[in-house]
């Protein structure tokens, strides 16, 4: 099947190395993994919701590197999202981290908590991207998995309601670096993990054929 991202986006997966993950955090990716293998081997849609305290940055960027991952491995019956315990705003670095590596970001609403869409390629749907509570209507309800990306997130909601399972799959975040002169390199820094935990999580994906 072609793939349908564009071309400096599936250069920079490509670029990706999976190699060297320690296996501690292969065994939760693994955890992850397995929650859409049954999903694919039921023929259900996979709908994950990534999960941290003000949906401003991490979950933001799990979010879109896994909905990523899945067009580039072909998955179908995928989607992903994002939502926070509070709602603020995508971090600006946020999206300028992803156009450095082929993703095409455009603000539809320039306010506190701005509108974006992040396209992957040409002929996908885009992503909608805004901070939002992770129970909000954009968002399943039901049948999906939860993925904690900060601890905090994750220590102040045991129980998510409708989630069939609940991961912890935490990141350091970025925000300590806002204002200083690498912060878009930390914010890169931090794509980039996200991005090769995402793409080791789909590679182990079978396909039925």
């Amino acid at each position: 099947m072609k793939n349908l991202l564009y071309s400096d986006l599936i250069t920079s997966i490509n670029q990706l190395s999976i190699e060297g993950l320690p296996q501690e955090r292969k065994t939760v990716l693994n955890t992850l993994a397995e929650f859409i293998q049954k999903k694919i081997d039921k023929k259900e849609v996979c709908n994950l919701n990534f999960i941290c305290t003000h949906n401003s940055r991490r979950s933001h960027l799990g979010q879109i590197w896994a909905q990523s991952m899945a067009s580039f491995f072909n998955l179908s019956s995928f989607y992903a999202y994002s939502g926070g315990t509070v709602g603020t705003a995508m971090h600006r670095n946020v999206s300028l981290a992803l156009e450095e590596v082929g993703f095409s970001i455009e603000n539809l609403a320039e306010k506190e908590n701005s509108i974006y869409t992040i396209a992957l390629g040409d002929n996908l749907p885009k992503i909608i991207g805004f901070s939002k509570m992770y129970d909000h209507s954009f968002n399943p309800k039901s049948k999906f998995c939860a993925i904690m990306t900060c601890s905090q997130a994750d220590e102040g909601c045991p129980f998510i309601a409708g989630a069939e399972k609940k991961i912890a799959l935490t990141y350091e975040d970025p925000k300590e670096f806002d204002g200083m002169p690498d912060a878009l390199e930390k914010y890169k820094e931090r794509s980039d993990q996200i991005a090769v935990e995402m793409k080791y999580v789909f590679s182990q994906i079978k396909l039925k054929k």
